[in-house]
């Protein structure tokens, strides 16, 4: 497998796909998944002679099971370190939910010199959680619920995650696919617990404000009007007004996980932008 090392002794999991000389597509996956989340994309962007990178944070997937360093300075860390590593410049990074907070952190604070632009879709940003600053986010109680499911019963939590919410297979019509709950399951349980329950907070808490307004590559926010994860209201609008450089784009009745249920949607709108 393809690992790197970092400073605080974390091996980071990646793939990389394609020519050395053609330009970097990194991909930053959602909790609690893995890069193998990104699998429709990846096959698709190679196909168009695209390098395609894309990492296990760390405590998910293949990536060492660290009790501690589960927070968004840490997640952009990591990013740091396999870009350098693998000398990635003229990239686009694209991140999805709890990987869109990860990918703006990193653009903002690591990414000076070696970014040619970002995609958030389905992203945290600005920030989850309710506060007095964000009157429109969801209540704290909400992301306890979350703690308290995984620690009961993780198999089950994820299983009616997967089932229901994410993909919007919980909606009247839907057209459910067994195969996609089954392997979202199978990458969340391969990671780790303590990840992903610390994690939570990340995803949750982290207020990306300031990153945005600092990020000057020109950067795409793709949004679901029919997220139930992350709702759309306080996040993709409010994204798109706070970056120099943002283009808002939102789908109709779509999920959360639509890069899944809809990558022949998602897939040439994410070319067109990387190509205009």
């Amino acid at each position: 497998m393809s690992t790197i090392t970092t400073e605080d002794g974390v091996k980071i999991f990646y793939k990389d796909w394609g020519s050395r000389n053609a330009q970097p597509i990194v991909f930053h996956h959602g909790w609690p998944l893995s890069a193998d989340d990104w699998d429709a994309q990846m096959l698709y962007f190679v196909g168009q002679g695209y390098r395609v990178i894309a990492h296990d944070r760390r405590g998910h997937g293949r990536s060492s099971q660290v009790g501690d360093g589960h927070d968004m300075d840490h997640y952009a860390a990591d990013v740091a370190a396999v870009v350098e590593h693998l000398d990635l410049r003229n990239a686009v990074h694209i991140g999805h939910s709890t990987g869109g907070g990860e990918a703006t952190r990193y653009v903002a604070r690591h990414g000076r010199g070696r970014v040619a632009k970002l995609v958030l879709i389905g992203a945290v940003p600005p920030i989850m959680v309710k506060t007095p600053a964000n009157p429109g986010g969801l209540p704290i109680e909400v992301f306890d619920g979350f703690r308290q499911q995984l620690a009961a019963n993780r198999p089950q939590f994820y299983l009616d995650v997967a089932s229901g919410p994410f993909y919007g297979f919980n909606r009247p019509g839907a057209r459910v696919s067994q195969a996609a709950i089954q392997n979202w399951w199978r990458q969340g349980m391969t990671g780790g617990a303590k990840a992903h329950y610390d994690g939570i907070k990340a995803f949750s808490e982290t207020d990306f404000t300031e990153d945005l307004k600092v990020i000057d590559v020109p950067t795409l926010v793709m949004h679901g009007d029919d997220d139930q994860i992350v709702p759309i209201a306080d996040s993709a609008p409010l994204s798109a007004k706070l970056l120099k450089n943002g283009a808002l784009k939102i789908y109709e009745k779509l999920p959360h996980g639509m890069c899944t249920t809809h990558a022949d949607v998602i897939n040439p709108d994410l070319l067109a932008f990387i190509k205009g």
